[in-house]
């Protein structure tokens, strides 16, 4: 049996629905929740104590990889921020360990996508906060499509129609590939549909992580999703 574990905001409620669902058969999940959005939005170091936390109670369940998965906070300080929750959650397990953030730039990586649209539910300054991470990070972004929608509420009920229409409205010669962003967001379904429609590959924040925990664990993988499971 292998074992992954995902700390993520207690306001999400798509990990579970999207990510864990998929799993193949001799994978198990561990979740742990933090409050770390909306009225409990706080700075990375007040945040580290928390992390290191909920990294412990993941290596008490014996997980062999664990993530960090929020995408707004892995990448909300830069690679300093980045480096900060890597490195709290290294002191407390011996366990391979990612973030939202770093699991996305290593799927871009790998997949050799250097210029890509960005699609998001947030608003617009959140969404150009994140371009400005990435396009730091050596990654020219494209395009930034914001659909600055009405918190967790409004984002767990946009229905995968929604995530698919906006990326292939969103078309970008230019561009080697998409990222959806946000782990918080159901889009699991269409991921394969838009990659065939964009003959672009598709990185989300959910894919991402669920590959690089599985890659890490040496686990199996699931069928679909994109160009990117398929990726040794």
């Amino acid at each position: 049996m292998k074992r992954i574990g995902l700390i993520i905001p207690s306001s999400n409620r798509m990990v579970e629905q999207e990510m864990v669902r998929v799993l193949p058969a001799g994978v198990t999940a561990h979740v742990a929740r933090l409050r770390m959005t909306g009225q409990f939005e706080r700075p990375i170091e007040e945040l580290l104590p928390a992390v290191a936390a909920a990294a412990a109670t993941l290596n008490d369940a014996r997980c062999d990889a664990i993530a960090f998965h929020c995408t707004a906070n892995s990448t909300s300080e830069g690679n300093d921020g980045e480096q900060r929750l890597l490195a709290a959650m290294a002191g407390a397990t011996s366990a391979p360990v990612t973030t939202t953030a770093t699991a996305i730039r290593a799927a871009l990586d790998i997949l050799s996508v250097r210029s890509f649209g960005l699609v998001t539910p947030y608003s617009q300054a959140v969404t150009e906060h994140e371009a400005v991470y990435f396009t730091d990070a050596g990654y020219r972004v494209a395009s930034c499509t914001a659909l600055d929608l009405a918190g967790s509420d409004a984002y767990c009920a946009a229905p995968p129609s929604l995530w698919e229409e906006t990326l292939l409205a969103g078309r970008r010669p230019d561009a080697d590939g998409y990222l959806l962003s946000c782990a918080n967001i159901s889009c699991f379904a269409v991921i394969d549909r838009v990659e065939d429609g964009l003959k672009k590959p598709l990185v989300t924040s959910n894919q991402s992580v669920l590959w690089a925990l599985l890659r890490a664990a040496q686990a199996p993988r699931p069928t679909a999703l994109g160009t990117l499971m398929g990726v040794p």
